[in-house]
């Protein structure tokens, strides 16, 4: 089954969905982190494959990449202990292009396909550029996400939500990643814009911080992306007992903050 149809069903019983980050490589242990992850209740887990420059990520990610590279994490041995992890739910690489170009994007996209993973997001493809990279998904079973940012125009965002699969990744803001202190109103004016442009899940990521700012989210949207907020807590050494504790909040806050498919976007 695809990642968006994994996604669909979830969708379709009501539940709002959550994807947590884990940078590959993070920790001698960091698939402990992803097990972690499932339990708490994720929907999908997105997979980090470090990449020396960053560029779209903060603070946070770039440290936890720097890390992962510094411990000798590499595509290729990030993507052997996927294959042994027998996940229980869709695995979603991300990365930057250099990768992609650098192993060819059909290997790359099959060494994905081999090693368990549905879904492809990568931040720094421009639209106008990514055919390449979406054949050679399709031809792999790889679903390639597309990102919207608040800024997009209308007409682009609707190509954006037209050639995404899987879900379309809505940025809550323009900046990198990282943690913040209030969830910006500008996403949920672009989850609803979405929303409007398709019947493909959305979700918002870049922010997405506390088990309230979750909440608050998804009631535009179909779902949350939650990365810098974990890696942090991994980054100060918890253990994955805690930071799956914390996800486990997130779950919660989503599950009781709505009744399936209701509520609209409100200002904090």
């Amino acid at each position: 089954m695809t990642l968006e149809n994994r996604l669909r069903r979830r969708r379709a019983a009501g539940r709002k969905l959550l994807m947590p980050y884990v940078t590959g490589g993070i920790t001698r242990t960091w698939l402990d982190q992803l097990r972690a992850f499932v339990e708490a209740g994720a929907d999908a887990v997105e997979v980090g494959l470090p990449f020396s420059d960053p560029t779209l990520d903060g603070a946070t990610i770039q440290e936890a990449t720097h890390r992962a590279l510094a411990r000798g994490a590499t595509t290729r041995g990030i993507l052997d202990d996927l294959a042994g992890a027998a996940a229980d739910v869709p695995l979603v690489a991300s990365t930057y292009y250099n990768l992609v170009l650098h192993a060819g994007s059909q290997r790359f996209c099959a060494a994905l396909r081999d090693a368990g993973v549905s879904g492809l997001i990568v931040p720094d493809l421009p639209l106008g550029e990514s055919d390449e990279l979406a054949g050679s998904a399709a031809s792999a079973g790889i679903d390639l996400v597309l990102l919207a940012a608040p800024t997009t125009p209308p007409p682009r965002l609707a190509q954006i939500a037209e050639r995404s699969r899987g879900f379309v990744y809505a940025v809550s803001v323009m900046g990198t990643t990282g943690e913040r202190t209030t969830v910006a109103d500008s996403a949920g004016a672009l989850a609803d814009q979405l929303r409007r442009s398709t019947d493909r899940p959305v979700m918002v990521g870049f922010g997405i911080s506390t088990p309230e700012h979750a909440a608050h989210a998804a009631r535009s949207a179909d779902g949350v992306v939650v990365g810098a907020a974990l890696m942090r807590r991994v980054l100060d050494g918890a253990s994955p007992y805690d930071v799956g504790s914390y996800l486990a909040r997130m779950r919660r806050a989503l599950d009781q903050d709505l009744p399936p498919g209701g509520g609209r976007w409100t200002r904090a």
